[in-house]
């Protein structure tokens, strides 16, 4: 019977190429983060590779302004360099992120006190639970998403967020909840109200286009 080869026999050869398994298992947005705590600030290149695109398209849904967005997202990584210090160990970087992405965006309407205009508000209907919004609006031509884009930017900033953010930025009622810091029950009765208010908006535009 052969005698299997002991670990001290089997030989590697000197210009083999050595595989680390660890090498291909993708950090998490948490460890980056907890990396660029702790001082390594070059995986804070991931993390940008990651959110880049998301917290454009929430700056631009929000402001309607796609080169003061881009600036915006500049200014949320730039804030994640300087409060490094305060990321926690909870796991939870898509919400700390959103949350410096709304004071960012609180301090430009803050700074440019005026309203914000949304993007298009088409987008809502990728959401089948959106029951609160009349089935009318699904079937809106060029012109009913123009009305329905006014109604939207017409929304208080409160009820235009809520809606981008569980509408448009796909972030879980419970994240939205953690950044506005009230339960979850609440964050689903302002997506309700929001949603309502939009549709009173929309209608009431739409009547007076008609008159």
């Amino acid at each position: 019977m052969p005698v299997p080869a002991t670990t001290a026999e089997i030989q590697v050869p000197s210009d083999a190429t050595i595989v680390s398994f660890a090498a291909h298992v993708e950090a998490s947005d948490h460890e980056l983060m907890i990396a660029v705590r702790a001082g390594d600030v070059a995986q804070l290149g991931q993390l940008f590779e990651r959110y880049q695109q998301r917290l454009y398209a929430f700056f631009v849904r929000m402001t309607n302004q796609p080169a003061v967005s881009e600036d915006l997202v500049q200014v949320v990584f730039y804030r994640i360099l300087k409060y490094r210090h305060t990321y926690r160990d909870e796991g939870k970087f898509t919400a700390w992120i959103y949350h410096l992405a709304r004071k960012v965006a609180a301090d430009h309407f803050r700074k440019h006190a005026k309203a914000a205009t949304a993007t298009d508000p088409a987008d809502l209907h990728e959401h089948p639970d959106d029951d609160a919004v009349s089935p009318d609006l699904s079937a809106a031509t060029s012109d009913d998403l123009a009305i329905l884009r006014t109604a939207l930017a017409r929304l208080p900033l409160e009820h235009r967020e809520v809606l981008v953010l569980s509408r448009l930025q796909n972030v879980e009622h419970k994240e939205i909840a953690r950044l506005c810091d009230c339960s979850v029950g609440a964050v689903k009765v302002r997506v309700h109200r929001a949603l309502k208010e939009l549709r009173d908006v929309y209608f009431k535009l739409r009547r007076d286009q008609a008159a």
